[in-house]
């Protein structure tokens, strides 16, 4: 699909507002964070900044870090970034992304300028301003964690990064994968979404597709062409008859499936836990609500 075709696609869908596979996923594309991935949950803490703020694009963030009782527990954790759909904002996504945190990774979720809740300008062309917005924060974070005052100094693993996003914040995680993007972004989560002009390029990673099959909004077979085009390892977790993203509400009878499934793939990614890895196809395994299907890399 040509890059004018694709795009046409992408603003029309962000307008209009089984028996598990045998596969078996093998070891994530290049090296990993050496550390063991957590084996309990960790308390949650959070705390809220703005990126820039006197800039043209300033970026209210939040983040989301595994706590202990002094601060941020011990130990350095792999960095996702979190992106929200139009008119969402980052809090709104809590039921899924403070269990990431429990998880043993620090969530980091901006705001973005033209397409939050609220944006006094809002505009959804500016989704393909938004995977730059997403490399400054993950550059800020850098900073943070050279800061021996920060609360994060030294927690942060940014060797070790993830791009996950729902809808318009799926394509920003799909943007972030250009040609030349670093390796450090090591495995994308693209939920009820697709991808945008030059995604998929450079290094390769897997990346992980979540899509209800009735979505009205994005249809499924937007998400189903990223997945063929993603050179990497791919996952694509069907929500049979599901919409564009109730799946996410803790209760939602997907939600069980769609957490156990990002969460195992974020530590098979981001950690090198092939066990995760392993488990991926049970974890999505719902007879009746979904279909897990793993294409290995190109």
């Amino acid at each position: 699909m040509g890059a004018r075709r694709l795009m046409a696609v992408l603003v029309t869908a962000l307008l209009a507002g089984c028996a598990p596979a045998t596969a078996v996923i093998g070891e994530a594309t290049g090296p990993v964070s050496a550390r063991r991935a957590p084996e309990g949950p960790y308390a949650v803490g959070v705390r809220t900044l703005t990126l820039d703020p006197r800039s043209a694009r300033p970026l209210p963030v939040t983040i989301w870090y595994p706590a202990s009782a002094d601060g941020v527990a011990a130990g350095r954790f792999p960095v996702v970034v979190y992106s929200h759909g139009l008119g969402s904002r980052p809090d709104l996504h809590a039921g899924l992304t403070t269990r990431w945190a429990a998880a043993g990774f620090v969530v980091a979720a901006p705001a973005y300028p033209h397409t939050r809740q609220g944006a006094p300008h809002f505009s959804r062309a500016d989704v393909r301003n938004q995977p730059a917005d997403a490399w400054r924060l993950i550059r800020y974070l850098g900073r943070l964690n050279r800061d021996r005052g920060d609360l994060l100094a030294g927690h942060l693993d940014l060797t070790s990064v993830a791009a996950a996003g729902h809808s318009a914040g799926g394509f920003t995680s799909s943007g972030m994968f250009t040609e030349g993007h670093p390796a450090r972004l090591r495995a994308g989560i693209v939920i009820a979404g697709g991808g945008l002009p030059g995604s998929f390029a450079g290094p390769a990673a897997p990346v992980l597709f979540v899509h209800g099959t009735a979505d009205p909004v994005v249809s499924v077979t937007v998400g189903r062409a990223a997945y063929a085009r993603t050179p990497g390892p791919a996952v694509f977790l069907s929500l049979l008859g599901q919409d564009h993203g109730a799946y996410l509400t803790p209760g939602h009878p997907g939600f069980t499936p769609v957490l156990a499934t990002t969460t195992d793939f974020l530590r098979w990614t981001l950690y090198g836990d092939q066990a995760a890895g392993a488990r991926l196809p049970a974890d999505a395994y719902s007879p009746t609500l979904t279909r897990y299907e793993f294409r290995p890399a190109h």
